[in-house]
């Protein structure tokens, strides 16, 4: 009864079915790779900010080999020794905390070596424009070593940029393109550092998830959801091939025992 399978049209429909079944496996296992990897991202991510681990000077977290933050590095506790700019103070605005619309203070650190990184003091709740005496006092002169966490640079997603852009000695977003364009030094640490000890008038800042999601964004899911698409469209394809095999052998058998459909 099942004869009918080894005729060519039967091989060759079998086997474009074997292919096409391999290849909705194939894509599935390929994006729920990539879901597997960002949640592995995110996991990194959430040890990194939940254990800043022992300080370690800035320079060994970002060395020539390594200049990028990453997953691994981002809430990392750092020291780094310099002075700060004090002429060139730059404020943040648009920034939350604890639920209140504030702005950070960024100053840059002159280090030893001539680069420049970017430290945020601290943040403090309304306006820049509101800025009082204590919130924008100047950082202090000399040589200083500040203590703080590693941050990943910003993309244009942070909320700082406004239409009509910002007035002189505001900053929309912090990374080292918009800090380049602002102040040219020797050069600029990637990323930030958000320092330990705040200044009064100033609250710390906590580790901040990088730009783009912690690993568990929209496009995340997306993968997932295609993971479950590709599977069954591969499901789906088994299903047809079984249901014209069984319905081409009852055809079969209705031949065999005379009973030949009559055509309309």
């Amino acid at each position: 009864m099942y004869r009918f399978l080894l005729t060519p049209r039967w091989l060759s429909g079998t086997a474009l079915a074997v292919v096409a079944v391999a290849v909705c496996v194939w894509l599935g296992s390929w994006q729920l790779g990539r879901f597997e990897d960002k949640v592995s991202s995110h996991q990194e991510i959430g040890t990194s900010v939940d254990d800043a681990g022992a300080a370690r000077p800035l320079g060994e977290l970002l060395s020539s080999a390594r200049p990028q933050v990453t997953t691994e590095t981002v809430g990392r506790a750092v020291t780094v020794s310099g002075t700060f700019d004090q002429d060139h103070q730059l404020l943040v605005p648009n920034r939350v905390l604890d639920g209140k619309q504030g702005y950070y203070v960024l100053t840059p650190l002159r280090t030893g070596d001539g680069r420049a990184v970017a430290v945020v003091r601290g943040w403090a709740p309304g306006t820049p424009a509101e800025a009082g005496t204590a919130a924008a006092t100047a950082a202090p002169a000399g040589e200083v070593t500040v203590t703080g966490r590693l941050q990943a640079g910003e993309t244009a997603g942070s909320g700082g940029a406004v239409a009509g852009g910002l007035p002189a000695g505001q900053l929309g977003t912090i990374n080292q393109a918009a800090l380049v364009n602002k102040l040219s030094y020797d050069g600029w640490y990637d990323g930030w550092v958000s320092a330990d000890a705040a200044p009064a008038g100033l609250t710390p800042v906590p580790t901040v998830q990088p730009q783009g999601g912690n690993g568990l964004s929209l496009r995340a899911f997306q993968n997932l959801g295609y993971t479950l698409e590709w599977f069954v469209f591969g499901g789906f394809v088994v299903f047809m091939w079984f249901r014209l095999v069984r319905r081409e052998a009852e055809a079969e058998q209705d031949r065999a025992l005379g009973l030949d459909p009559v055509l309309e």
